[in-house]
C-alpha cells in the first residue's frame, strides 16, 4: 500500500482533496454571513417603523428598552441621541458588510465591520440574555473572525484582484 492512502486513492490525489477543501472552508460562512446582513439591512430599510424615534418597532424603542440591561449603556445613549441616524447607519452599514463578504471585496474590512456592528450589538441589545449561549449577537461576532482573520481565498474578487496582481509582475 506504499503510495495510497487507506481510502484507495493516491496520496497526491488525497491531498489535493484537502487542499481544496481547505481553500473553499470559509465559504459557507462568508456565504451564511453575507445573505444574513443583507437580509438584515433590507429588512430595517423597508420596515417604516423602524427608522423613528418612538413607536411599536422603532429603533429609538429597541434602544430604550434594553438601556438598562446594556453592558455599556453609554452606547444606548449616544443611539437614543439620534436613534433615526443610528438605524440608518446599522443598517448601510450592515448593507455593505454583507456585500462585500458575498463578492469577496475587501473581505477582512467587510469582516471587521461585521465584527464591529455585532459587538455593538451583544453590548447593548443582547447583552442580558442569559445564558450567553441564546444570544445571537455573541455568535456573529465569533463567527466573522475566521473571516477577519483569513479573508476570502477563494470565489472573492480580493482572490482575482490578488492573482492579477501577480500575472502583472
Amino acid at each position: 500500500m506504499h503510495g495510497y492512502g487507506g481510502n484507495g486513492r493516491g496520496l497526491g490525489e488525497a491531498r489535493s482533496l484537502r487542499d481544496l477543501a481547505r481553500e473553499h472552508a470559509l465559504l459557507p460562512l462568508r456565504i451564511f454571513l453575507g445573505v444574513t446582513f443583507v437580509y438584515a439591512a433590507l429588512d430595517k430599510l423597508t420596515d417604516s417603523a423602524f427608522f423613528h424615534a418612538t413607536g411599536a418597532g422603532s429603533i429609538g424603542e429597541q434602544m430604550s428598552a434594553v438601556r438598562d440591561s446594556a453592558a455599556i449603556p453609554g452606547l444606548v445613549d449616544l443611539a437614543l441621541k439620534g436613534p433615526s441616524g443610528f438605524g440608518y447607519a446599522i443598517a448601510f452599514g450592515e448593507l455593505a458588510v454583507g456585500i462585500g463578504t458575498l463578492l469577496g471585496l475587501w473581505t477582512r474590512i467587510a469582516a471587521l465591520g461585521g465584527v464591529l456592528i455585532s459587538l455593538s450589538l451583544w453590548l447593548t441589545v443582547s447583552w442580558q440574555v442569559s445564558p450567553y449561549y441564546l444570544g445571537n449577537d455573541l455568535v456573529y461576532l465569533v463567527a466573522w473572525l475566521p473571516l477577519l482573520l483569513g479573508g476570502a481565498a477563494s470565489f472573492s474578487l480580493d482572490a482575482f484582484r490578488a492573482a492579477r496582481r501577480r500575472r502583472i509582475r
